[in-house]
């Protein structure tokens, strides 16, 4: 079937408005946030329902043809890459708060609604959709499950997976499965965990219903400033083993320091090498008690000054300056790339001395903002494109940071998912097995993998090639790697 063809079996119940197949309508789909890898899409196709989603799945089925799922497009791993020959399907249009239930602590969602307006509308009851990502005030909720999103909430109160009750999901074939239940547990295999993460791969989420928390009484921030960025790694273990799981613990070192406040103006001491934030919420006198444990922990760590925020304003204007590194480093560098890595949090002074090794290696500079409090980093490695050879050492530069965080016994993701970006990586983190064992998951919900092809696992070839490369590392400071 041409692209002609197609088309006209999707206007037999689409609007044409809701198709489009022009070079000029596809290039805002070419990319996700992963802008360094474009390709145009065969054809967009907007829909509204359910129903037309499941007629979409269904042609595409029968004619054997490739579909790739979008959200808002916010995604950093390249996971809505569209495929050439292939229908990108846009969930954009699926953006309606179903139902807020208060005393059940639930909302039902479609896909595209935005993640910081699920906490704008559950606001009027007195509660709050806990992830949420730096990125909430753009990013879709359908997209969070696909890549089982976090956020500097996500130590205390957990990522995606731990924050959703259900799931309404259209197979490759069209069928509808509901996954999960309103209660607390559910029978069966937990498919709930199985598809949320799973990039799109499996199937197509419709509607998500979400589990919302009450407001706390009380939330108090401390900013802790140090003058090391080992005192400050060192400070995040020191509260995690005292029995603290504070609601946020976040990270920044000195060069991010400057750029965001630069950018936002938050109230940051710029003579520190590193920022720490960390949160409490709860009752009063809980929070009371909780920060004075910090503050004397993260004093005794080191820190030069601890700061507590006066109002909410204030707190406010703390997280701001956190929330906006990414476009902060958009500020101070032609272009930046962002990876997504965890590692386990005593390794964390040691992993962030050898990321400032790795800056100087490749003659890079890398912006370290992270949720220390999980270990999850997020090195933005500062380059210029324009420059001849300056993208190719910057994705040499982070596929080393994952490489660290595999030998530290860490994770090559923690929320922005594997997509593209970490194919070569996933041959070091699972050996052949394993990856067969994805491989056979998938084959089971999309046995001729037509959704997403091509992203999260790589093929047993590609392993091989990549092994051959990783051996001979040395050959060449910056080694041609596969490439999608």
């Amino acid at each position: 079937m041409n692209t002609n063809q197609l088309i006209e079996a999707f206007r037999k119940f689409l609007p044409a408005e809701a198709i489009l197949h022009e070079a000029e309508d596809l290039r805002p789909y070419e990319c996700d946030a992963l802008s360094a890898y474009r390709q145009l899409p065969m054809i967009v196709v907007l829909p509204r329902t359910e129903a037309e989603i499941a007629a979409i799945l269904q042609t595409c089925q029968a004619e054997r043809i490739p579909v790739v799922a979008r959200g808002s497009g916010t995604g950093l791993s390249g996971g809505a890459l569209p495929h050439a020959e292939g229908v990108l399907l846009s969930l954009a249009r699926l953006n309606h708060i179903l139902e807020i239930d208060p005393a059940a602590g639930t909302a039902r969602v479609q896909p595209g609604v935005r993640n910081l307006a699920i906490s704008e509308a559950a606001a009027y009851y007195g509660m709050y959709y806990a992830p949420d990502p730096s990125s909430q005030i753009a990013c879709s909720i359908g997209g969070n499950v696909a890549e089982n999103s976090g956020g500097v909430h996500c130590l205390k109160y957990g990522l995606t997976v731990h924050n959703i009750l259900r799931l309404r999901v259209l197979t490759i074939e069209g069928d509808l499965l509901e996954i999960g239940a309103d209660a607390l547990d559910s029978p069966g295999f937990d498919l709930l965990a199985l598809m949320t993460g799973s990039e799109g791969m499996l199937g197509i989420v419709t509607e998500i219903t979400v589990r919302l928390l009450p407001k706390p009484e009380t939330v108090k921030l401390v900013m802790a400033v140090f003058d090391d960025v080992r005192k400050a790694g060192e400070a995040v273990a020191s509260v995690i083993q005292a029995g603290i799981i504070p609601a946020g613990m976040e990270m920044m070192d000195k060069i991010t320091i400057h750029a965001v406040e630069d950018f936002v103006h938050a109230g940051y001491d710029l003579e520190g090498a590193a920022i720490l934030l960390c949160e409490s919420d709860g009752m009063a006198e809980e929070v009371a008690d909780e920060i004075e444990r910090i503050r004397t922990i993260l004093q005794a760590s080191g820190a030069t000054r601890i700061s507590l925020a006066q109002d909410e304003a204030e707190r406010q204007r703390f997280w701001a300056g956190r929330k906006a590194a990414f476009p902060a480093a958009g500020r101070v560098s032609p272009d930046y790339y962002c990876m997504d890595g965890t590692i386990p949090r005593k390794h964390l002074a040691h992993v962030l001395e050898q990321i400032e090794q790795l800056s100087a290696e490749y003659g890079l500079r890398c912006m370290n903002v992270f949720h220390a409090g999980d270990g999850n980093l997020h090195p933005l490695i500062l380059y210029d494109a324009n420059q001849p050879g300056e993208l190719q050492k910057a994705e040499a530069f982070g596929a080393r940071i994952l490489e660290i965080c595999i030998e530290a016994g860490g994770s090559l993701t923690g929320e922005h998912g594997v997509g593209i970006e970490k194919l070569n990586q996933m041959c070091l983190q699972f050996n052949d097995a394993e990856r067969n064992r994805f491989h056979a998951i998938k084959a089971a919900f999309d046995p001729q993998s037509l959704l997403n092809p091509g992203k999260a696992i790589p093929e047993l070839h590609r392993c091989a090639e990549f092994g051959a490369m990783h051996i001979h590392r040395g050959a060449e400071k910056f080694p041609e790697i596969p490439r999608f």
